[in-house]
């Protein structure tokens, strides 16, 4: 027998595996001592908008019958060592679910990153914190697994056009990530899990005979007329194959620089800049939770989702919460030698006793008069000098600007600041000698109109640190709609979120499986 129930849960209910068994069951009209009973969660979300936290929860209760698995058993992949080749830039989530979805259809993927494998780059992820030495080719964004492997892992995504994200999410949990993934309604890995999971999906790619070459970068296109053949590497190698994915990522400008050189079609895209906000994990808590002194032994850190519409000089737009992490860490996230990015990151267990948030300006073309010179390229060249004016504000170093909160909004340079999770170390400064004033002034009415919302987040107990610059790509590759491929440069497939297509690890991931399944279809199959 099976039954299903819809369930509304106290927190220990829901997350006291042996309460929740009982509770189940009780519900289902069953005894706790009914043998061969078994209950399990298959839905799970918290509904904090009243006085008390309850937790919504699609349950299954099972009597004498064994539960369908959660996880439908993955395909075995075939061996592709002499198939023909595709080639695959970039070693992210697009990348890497590119890959596999090519050796599922009988192809055999050449999977080029510029960075180290993922081991490899937590030597130079550490001396960026440590030293304050950023490797172009190695760090928060560039390297095996991408920018969401080192960058918190939220698996949450509102994509639901570009395929089956419980496809995607059953792939990760073959690969390592607990099944936990597939119950949440916000799921999270966490980055001390995540490379572990990445380097299990480097495994399945290469025992499947695909290739993957590490510190490899790519320096040219090898065209004929419209048509892309392959990639030149920096030593010279020539690399030919059936088609071009480029799923290289939001932060990849040489890349943009040479497509643009090439006279290859890219476009300005309007993106999203700010800071990130960091707050006590226990006030927020405290705020989202109604609780009075702490969320208690069953609740998850909490977090939050802020929006504001603005106006400055006669324009509206909109102001907002990005990657909120809660008990989480601001990671040094720059690409480059002399440009201060920040960016957040939560550990599985988010335990950490600081939250943070990007909380960023919508950013238009028509905003930016002064940078149409720079033709497509015009917010990603506005975006690099914003990061630069924060490293020279900052003192040169990877030591980031920051203003307490309600001196920001009352435009005083704060006395002193909070302890941080930012480990290379903050400098007082004014933020709006760094932001730009069309940021800076929406900033400001963005964070005195979410204290109204959330009472207590304006507070001095709080700190912005700058600046939070990479929340997607400012160039889109065009690409046809139904077939993926770039309009004018026949073979070539612009993938993930550095095409424009995608803006994080679920919606990457699907995107990469649909770009290899157009690519086959068109230069393989036919």
């Amino acid at each position: 027998m099976k039954k299903e129930l819809l369930l509304q849960l106290s927190p220990q209910e829901a997350y006291d595996e042996e309460v929740f068994r009982e509770t189940a069951l009780k519900r289902a009209g069953i005894s706790a001592e009914q043998p061969n009973a078994y209950a399990r969660q298959v839905k799970r979300s918290i509904d904090a908008r009243g006085r008390q936290v309850r937790v919504n929860v699609t349950a299954e209760v099972f009597v004498n019958e064994a539960p369908t698995p959660l996880l439908t058993t993955p395909k075995a992949y075939q061996n592709v060592s002499n198939a023909d080749p595709v080639i695959i830039v970039g070693a992210g989530p697009a990348g890497l679910f590119a890959a596999l979805r090519a050796i599922e259809l009988g192809v055999k993927p050449i999977l080029i990153e510029r960075g180290k494998d993922v081991r490899a780059r937590r030597r130079d992820i550490a001396a960026i914190n440590k030293d304050h030495i950023v490797n172009p080719e190695s760090n928060y964004c560039f390297g095996e697994g991408g920018a969401g492997t080192y960058s918190d892992g939220k698996l949450y995504t509102r994509s639901k056009k570009r395929g089956d994200i419980r496809r995607i999410m059953e792939i990760l949990v073959a690969h390592g990530a607990t099944e936990d993934i597939l119950v949440d309604a916000h799921p999270h890995i966490g980055t001390n899990k995540l490379p572990i999971l990445v380097a299990e999906l480097r495994k399945s790619i290469l025992d499947a005979g695909g290739e993957i070459l590490f510190e490899t970068k790519v320096t040219d296109l090898i065209l004929d007329s419209n048509e892309i053949k392959g990639i030149t590497t920096h030593t010279g190698e020539r690399i030919l194959g059936k088609g071009v994915i480029l799923a290289t990522g939001h932060s990849a400008r040489d890349i943009f620089h040479l497509l643009h050189s090439k006279k290859i079609l890219i476009e300005a895209k309007p993106f999203a800049l700010g800071v990130r906000v960091e707050h006590s994990q226990n006030l927020i808590d405290r705020i989202q939770y109604h609780c009075e002194i702490d969320r208690g032994p069953y609740l998850p850190a909490s977090s939050y989702a802020l929006v504001n519409q603005t106006m400055f000089k006669g324009r509206q737009r909109g102001v907002f919460s990005f990657c909120m992490c809660p008990g989480g860490f601001i990671v040094p996230a720059a690409t480059s030698p002399g440009e201060i990015v920040v960016n957040g990151m939560s550990p599985s267990r988010r335990d950490s006793k600081f939250a943070n948030s990007g909380i960023v300006v919508a950013v238009e073309l028509e905003d930016l008069p002064q940078y149409q010179k720079y033709g497509p390229l015009a917010a990603m060249m506005f975006q690099a000098e914003v990061e630069q004016k924060a490293w020279k504000v900052g003192g040169e170093t990877q030591t980031a600007p920051a203003q307490r909160l309600v001196d920001f909004t009352e435009k005083k340079v704060s006395k002193s600041l909070l302890d941080t999770s930012y480990q290379p170390g903050l400098e007082s400064a004014d933020m709006y000698e760094v932001l730009p004033d069309f940021i800076s002034e929406r900033l400001r009415q963005g964070f005195i109109d979410f204290g109204k919302k959330m009472k207590g987040y304006l507070t001095n107990d709080a700190q912005i640190i700058g600046v939070e610059s990479r929340t997607s790509s400012p160039v889109r590759i065009p690409r046809d709609k139904e077939s993926f491929e770039h309009p004018i440069i026949k073979g070539l497939f612009p993938c993930g979120e550095g095409a424009g297509y995608a803006g994080g690890i679920v919606s990457a991931a699907m995107d990469g499986e649909r770009c290899a399944e157009k690519l086959v279809e068109m230069y393989v199959l036919k």
